[in-house]
């Protein structure tokens, strides 16, 4: 375990060196912050929470921005070390290849997971000030952060995969590309057509329940958009939610199955590189 943490340790390190953690973080919280005092506005007349719009606008802005961010940081994590020969100088120590892999990914996670609480931490600073609600809004937008984490740890894990089967850094950055276009805007664009064409009909309640699982980024909107009811009523997902009926334990069992298993088939490829 002592490896595995100085590993992580280094990658953090590395990030900060090449200010992708301040980046990062700046980015999330000012976007974060913007949305926050953008989301007051509908607030008085027509008696919506300040709050829960900024949940509703965040958790949008998650799945656009925080699955390239992790793709970003993990794409060339494997195959960039094998180009510039500093694997094999890693694992020439008393290190295994899982080790490696595991040090590596929880430094990674641990910058994405810095960046989402600190900016996102901020925004909710800010909305505390504006307006000290109590109660379930709170315990939703702790959630949203939380599985922002998780969605973060899973195209991390997706990025590891790329970078241990493939030989150059233009390829894993082809795939990471691919990837961040096809589970963030192909795949609900693909669906949509889909329940279009069959007269929302086509679908029923199993299979569709298994084509939201299938894409961690729907995972986490359903789980942040209506797994809560003051959300809910202001995500417009009230159909989509009734029809789906997906509980919050298997949304985030789904983002769970996403980060573990590209995890576990990126070491059984790694265990068998040769390098």
């Amino acid at each position: 375990m002592r490896t595995i943490l100085i590993i992580a340790a280094k990658e953090i390190r590395d990030g900060l060196r090449n200010r992708w953690v301040a980046a990062t973080t700046l980015l999330m919280a000012a976007l974060a912050v913007t949305l926050a005092f953008l989301g007051s506005a509908p607030t008085g007349t027509v008696g919506i929470g300040r709050l829960e719009v900024t949940i509703v606008s965040l958790s949008s802005l998650t799945i656009f921005l925080l699955p390239l961010l992790a793709l970003l940081l993990s794409f060339d994590a494997i195959v960039g070390e094998i180009d510039r020969g500093t694997m094999l100088l890693l694992l020439s120590y008393p290190v295994a290849r899982w080790q490696a892999l595991l040090g590596k990914f929880l430094g990674h996670v641990a910058i994405i997971a810095f960046a989402t609480i600190i900016g996102y931490g901020m925004a909710g600073l800010v909305l505390h000030l504006l307006a000290p609600d109590g109660g379930e809004p709170w315990a939703a937008f702790a959630a949203m952060i939380g599985s922002s984490v998780l969605l973060g740890a899973a195209f991390v894990s997706m990025g590891y995969l790329a970078s241990t089967l493939v030989r150059d850094r233009g390829t894993a950055a082809g795939i990471a590309v691919a990837l961040w276009l096809l589970f963030v805007l192909l795949y609900d664009m693909g669906l949509l057509g889909l329940l279009v064409a069959t007269g929302g009909q086509g679908l029923g309640e199993g299979l569709l329940n298994t084509l939201l699982l299938a894409n961690p980024a729907d995972a986490y909107r359903l789980f942040n958009l209506t797994g809560f009811a003051d959300v809910g009523r202001h995500a417009g997902m009230a159909g989509l939610a009734a029809r789906a009926t997906l509980g919050p334990l298997p949304l985030l069992g789904a983002l769970a199955a996403w980060t573990l298993a590209p995890l576990a088939l990126a070491g059984l490829v790694l265990s068998r590189r040769q390098i």
